[in-house]
């Protein structure tokens, strides 16, 4: 159906305003080209410097404790912080609690039919217990806890597992000198996937 003339003229103005609107729009620079073409280099935003990285680097090479920080604890300090905010998952002692099992005990059950799993039965570097306590512990606030308070928790379950004594001062070195009981119970992982390298362009196949 044919449109009035007034119809008309106001269809052709709605057109042609769309028209210079959009003209505007693609003829507008965005904020940071202006600022090319201004000569002014945009601002993406800061340099990232060794400290602003320090909260995120905490990786621990747990074989030999290579990133464990600076600190230290005593077992009689990791005693209370463990009372105070890993009992209530754990258990008196670490005996098991209304959230997990035991952590301790199982020593030398790897070799039988009844496995335990606890830190001192399984993991083969104690460095791995302080790692796994700094990252994920506790359940509510991972990564509240000082180093201090990961070490003196770290030093109470291994105490409590038998492998340090009661006067022991738990630190790196400490942690990094420990031989677990379970050190020699894994095998060297050779599937190839392993021993993939970072490749961008010609990459070799691994077969």
């Amino acid at each position: 159906m044919p449109l009035p003339k007034s119809h008309k003229l106001l269809a052709l103005l709605a057109f042609c305003s769309a028209l210079s609107y959009g003209g505007v729009l693609a003829a507008e620079p965005s904020k940071a080209n202006r600022s090319a073409v201004d000569g002014v280099k945009p601002a993406y935003g800061q340099h990232i410097t060794e400290a602003d990285l320090a909260q995120w680097n905490i990786d621990i090479r747990t074989k030999d404790g290579a990133g464990l920080p600076s600190g230290s604890s005593t077992i009689a300090q990791g005693k209370n912080v463990y009372e105070a905010k890993c009992a209530s998952c754990h258990g008196e002692k670490a005996a098991g609690g209304a959230m997990f099992g035991t952590m301790v005990g199982g020593i030398g059950s790897f070799t039988t039919n009844t496995r335990v799993l606890t830190p001192g039965s399984m993991y083969p570097y104690a460095p791995a217990l302080f790692d796994y306590v700094r990252r994920a512990m506790p359940l509510l606030e991972p990564q509240s806890l000082s180093n201090d308070e990961v070490y003196g928790v770290s030093g109470y379950i291994l105490h409590l597992n038998g492998l340090i004594p009661a006067d022991a001062v738990v630190n790196a070195k400490l942690l990094s000198d420990l031989k677990m009981p379970n050190r020699d119970g894994f095998i060297v992982d050779d599937r190839p996937d392993v021993k993939a390298v970072r490749c961008m362009k010609n990459c070799a196949v691994l077969r």
